[in-house]
């Protein structure tokens, strides 16, 4: 007969029943347990770097963005500026055809004429140095390549070779950028410009 007020062996016994037995989960030495003040720091952490990280990221967007905009600004009108450049030449080739002495001796109507191409191609030039467009002039200075174009040398003992002695078209900048570079021709024959480190020595 079985005691009724014994207990069940098999309760104490889960081996026995044939159900599993749950264990606490295992849990990496390097991992530290969910919810303890460890896990918390390291995700408290992870979260900071991630902040830091969207942050560096935002400022270097809003830096190139700002680029952007200010080149646009700078050089959104380069094609506008290259083309408005043929009339400049048009306006500059008008003036030259009429020697000094036609111009002097001109009766009033073609004075007046001559005076307003001069006044439009001024006004011309000045708008564009409004807009960033420059022109320059670079007679006398030595030969860069990166602002002038060589059209042929001219022999001239009497300048350094590697001098411009000539310009056939004038050169434009927009910006810190060349739009057009001047057309010039180089001298050839005299004496070579000294070199930058042995103008600094002496």
């Amino acid at each position: 007969m079985t005691d009724p007020n014994r207990p069940n062996d098999n309760a104490e016994n889960p081996a026995q029943t044939g159900e599993p037995v749950v264990s606490k989960p295992y849990v990496m030495p390097d991992d530290p347990e969910q919810g303890s003040v460890e896990a918390l720091t390291k995700e408290l952490n992870e979260a900071r770097d991630r902040t830091l990280r969207t942050l560096a990221e935002m400022e270097n967007l809003r830096k190139r963005t700002s680029r952007e905009i200010a080149d646009a600004r700078a050089y959104g009108i380069t094609g506008f500026a290259r083309d408005i450049l043929d009339i400049a030449d048009n306006l500059q080739r008008a003036l030259d055809a009429v020697p000094a002495e036609a111009k002097a001796a001109a009766d009033p109507g073609l004075k007046a004429l001559i005076e307003g191409v001069e006044l439009t191609e001024r006004s011309l030039h000045a708008t564009l140095e409004k807009n960033g467009v420059k022109k320059f002039d670079p007679t006398g200075e030595k030969f860069d390549p990166n602002f002038q174009q060589a059209m042929y040398e001219v022999p001239d003992p009497s300048v350094p070779s590697g001098t411009v002695v000539q310009v056939v078209q004038a050169g434009y900048t927009i910006g810190d950028r060349v739009l057009r570079p001047a057309l010039v021709g180089v001298s050839k024959g005299g004496a070579k410009t000294a070199p930058a480190s042995a103008a600094q020595q002496n």
